[in-house]
């Protein structure tokens, strides 16, 4: 491999000759051999795209506020407009696991640019004194999972929770009319309308909803300005709220500047709390998944209440068999999600007075959270929700023949004798409203409305 020198402040070193990179990014490339894993991919493309636009606003700031010329500023600009693009993804090359600033990945930027920029110029422009100007590793590393954050919950995330929620509401009045039996304990319970059942899914995606665009509010306040510390230095006083201005221009973000750049530096609070809204939509898609397969189960021994489409052979050996697999690779994606957050969890207790050093892996494990939700919805609401079959004859039967039906006639003849009318129905394998007549001698016309199911449904007296 063909090589050319390049120099930082601690000396030579070679760099392969066609790459964009410099030396700092060079000594990191050699010193952290950890895992393989790279912000552009398989996630974290919105990470290195925050970069590009962090580095085009600081730009376009440092020209405004009169700290960098015209002709370096725009060279900048378009530099960092092909790195926002991901033109240059492959000039990315560091591991996840780096230095708990991610000084690595920030200077990996700056010197990116740097060269890119200097080409179209015709002029030298500085990695440090240009690109990273008015900036630290400390302040662009935190504002850049603020923006990756926002990049993909806006663009995946929401629209994807919204196409889930659609599908669910849409499905459920499709479903209105058709009784099953509840389910308590994964014991019989009352009838309940398949309609009522994934209202309470959609209302659970909701509530995820409303949790996910609040943690989005507190995470759109940037911490870019507070530099090194949070107090500033090297930066114009007007430097964030400028940068911030720029970034919503550039992004069509709303964004601000942080209210107080020391929290921001040294806290992870907000890309904690998203972490945890994105955990909890993980335990209601589980819980969906897991209602899925509890109904799908069978075909002829367990509930047999819905048919899933058919997607795939479902075992190696043994012929015509299906198996539930979109809600199986959905609960497996939650799993990791859960495994996530908790890494994001104790990452965020490092915050060592003013400045939290796990950002790179606070990032990585937020964004992956992120992609895996936004991907497994579309796929859990086209594959399974949208396109299950009710099995209408099954639910019938065992609704007819379920002895908690009884229910209702505490208030007739008290739940004693209730009781003993839905052992005798359960052992006999008889009608409720058979054993009832024949127990309490009421007219089978008025046990058969007392144990309508459908008005069961409606509850009250």
């Amino acid at each position: 491999m063909k090589y050319r020198i390049e120099k930082d402040t601690m000396g030579e070193v070679k760099v392969p000759y066609d790459a964009l990179w410099g030396a700092q990014t060079q000594r990191a490339l050699e010193n952290f051999k950890i895992s393989g894993i790279k912000f552009a991919f398989p996630f974290g493309r919105s990470f290195i795209e925050a970069l590009g636009i962090i580095k085009f606003a600081a730009a376009s700031s440092n020209q405004k506020l009169k700290l960098l010329d015209a002709r370096k500023a725009e060279a900048i600009k378009i530099a960092a407009k092909e790195v926002m693009s991901g033109t240059h993804d492959n000039q990315f090359p560091l591991d996840v696991f780096q230095t708990g600033s991610g000084t690595s990945t920030n200077m990996n930027a700056n010197e990116v640019i740097s060269n890119l920029a200097s080409k179209k110029a015709r002029i030298k422009i500085n990695a440090n004194d240009h690109v990273n100007m008015s900036q630290s590793s400390n302040d662009v590393i935190p504002t850049a999972i603020c923006i990756s954050a926002l990049l993909d919950c806006h663009h995946q995330l929401l629209p994807s929770l919204e196409l889930l929620i659609k599908t669910v509401d849409k499905k459920a009045l499709t479903l209105k009319g058709q009784i099953k039996t509840g389910r308590t304990h994964l014991m019989d319970a009352m009838p309940i309308d398949f309609s009522q059942e994934l209202s309470g899914w959609s209302s659970q995606l909701k509530s995820c909803r409303a949790s996910l665009k609040s943690a989005l509010k507190d995470i759109s306040s940037l911490p870019q300005g507070g530099t090194a510390i949070g107090t500033g230095v090297n930066a114009h006083r007007d430097f964030g709220k400028v940068f911030a201005s720029e970034v919503s221009k550039i992004s069509k973000l709303k964004v601000k500047t942080s209210s107080n750049y020391f929290k921001s530096l040294s806290a992870q609070d907000s890309a904690a709390q998203l972490s945890s809204s994105v955990k909890n939509l993980s335990l209601v898609l589980t819980k969906i998944s897991n209602d899925l397969r509890w109904m799908n189960s069978g075909p002829l021994t367990g509930l047999g209440e819905i048919e899933l489409e058919a997607l795939q052979p479902g075992s190696s050996i043994m012929p015509g068999k299906v198996n539930p697999v979109i809600p199986e690779a959905v609960a497996m994606a939650c799993a990791d999600v859960i495994g996530n957050d908790v890494t994001v969890s104790i990452a965020s207790q490092s915050g060592n007075f003013q400045l939290n050093v796990m950002l790179p892996v606070i990032a990585y494990n937020l964004l992956k959270s992120i992609s895996l939700m936004s991907n497994s919805m579309p796929v859990l609401a086209n594959k399974a929700i949208k396109t299950f079959k009710v099995n209408k004859k099954n639910i019938a039967e065992s609704l007819g023949m379920n002895p908690i039906l009884v229910t209702a006639l505490n208030r007739e003849i008290g739940y004693e004798k209730a009781a003993h009318i839905a052992k005798k129905a359960y052992n006999e394998k008889r009608s409720i409203v058979d054993v009832a007549h024949e127990e309490t001698g009421l007219p089978v016309s008025k046990l058969k409305v007392l144990l309508n199911p459908a008005k069961l449904t409606k509850g009250g007296v």
